[in-house]
C-alpha cells in the first residue's frame, strides 16, 4: 500500500537523494555525462532544494512503501510555476519513481493524487512540460486527458533540449 504523505524543509536530505537518484536514472542513459554533472550540481544542490521545499506556492509529496520515500511528485501554483502562472491553473513540475517500483502504477497513483489536489483547489486546468524524446510519458499523459499545446526549451548543462506543454482541462 502507497502512503503519500507532504514533504517538508525537514526532509530536505531524504528529497534531495531521492530527486538526484530517480532523474539520472530517468535521463543519464540519453544525456552526456558532462551535461547531466552541470545540471544536477545546480538542480539539486542544498540551498535550490531548500529554495523549492521553502517556496509556499510549490508541494512536495513523497510517495511511502513500507516506510520508505520510493517516489515525489511536485506540483506549482500561481508565481511558481514555471511557464502558465496562472491563478487558475495547477502546474504538475515532476513525478519521478525508483527504478525498483517503476511499473508498479506509483506514478499513476501521484498523478490521481494531484489530480484530486487541483480540483480540491478548484483549479480549472493541470499543465505540466515533458521532454520531447520520453515517448513513454507523453503517452501516458495523452491517455490521461493531456493535449499538447505549446512548446519550451530546457536547458540540461549545455544541450538545449524541447519540453512538450500538455494541458488538461478540469470539471468543475
Amino acid at each position: 500500500m502507497i502512503e503519500i504523505i507532504a514533504c517538508t524543509v525537514a526532509d530536505l536530505s531524504t528529497l534531495k537523494q531521492l530527486a538526484l537518484t530517480t532523474f539520472v536514472h530517468s535521463f543519464g542513459h540519453q544525456n552526456t555525462p558532462e551535461n547531466m554533472a552541470i545540471y544536477t550540481r545546480k538542480a539539486f544542490s542544498d540551498e535550490n532544494v531548500l529554495l523549492e521545499l521553502s517556496n509556499p506556492d510549490s508541494q512536495f509529496y513523497f510517495a511511502h512503501y513500507q516506510g520508505e520515500a520510493i517516489g515525489y511528485l511536485k506540483v506549482n501554483f500561481g508565481p511558481a510555476q514555471t511557464d502558465l502562472k496562472e491563478a487558475s491553473g495547477m502546474e504538475i513540475e515532476r513525478i519521478y519513481i525508483k527504478a525498483s517500483f517503476q511499473g508498479q502504477r506509483i506514478g499513476a497513483q501521484l498523478f490521481d493524487f494531484a489530480q484530486q489536489l487541483a480540483n480540491t483547489k478548484q483549479m480549472s486546468y493541470i499543465w505540466l512540460g515533458v521532454w520531447d524524446q520520453n515517448q513513454r510519458a507523453i503517452q501516458f499523459y495523452e491517455k490521461q486527458g493531456f493535449t499538447a499545446f505549446d512548446t519550451h526549451a530546457f536547458y540540461l548543462g549545455n544541450d538545449r533540449q524541447t519540453d512538450i506543454l500538455m494541458r488538461k482541462d478540469l470539471k468543475q
